[in-house]
């Protein structure tokens, strides 16, 4: 799987999660950039993601998830 099919994916997740379909993530995209993305939507995001990708995040992962971008990077690792 190459970048641009993780952000076309991790889109429809993110536009699910929060339902607004206007989102557009990039890889400098944090919780300050989407409005709804408070800490409860933190773990709803996270079980979604891991669901599409069919993937466990380690808690050190989530923790050290600065960006989307580093999201991507991880989702990248374990395809």
């Amino acid at each position: 799987m190459i970048r641009e099919e993780v952000y076309e994916r991790l889109t429809e997740v993110f536009r699910d999660v929060f339902d607004d379909e206007n989102i557009i993530i990039k890889d400098n995209t944090t919780s300050d950039d989407i409005a709804d993305w408070d800490s409860l939507e933190h773990v709803n995001l996270i079980v979604a993601v891991e669901r599409e990708f069919g993937i466990k995040f380690t808690m050190g992962e989530v923790s050290g998830m600065k960006n989307v971008g580093a999201m991507v990077d991880i989702i990248l690792e374990r395809q």
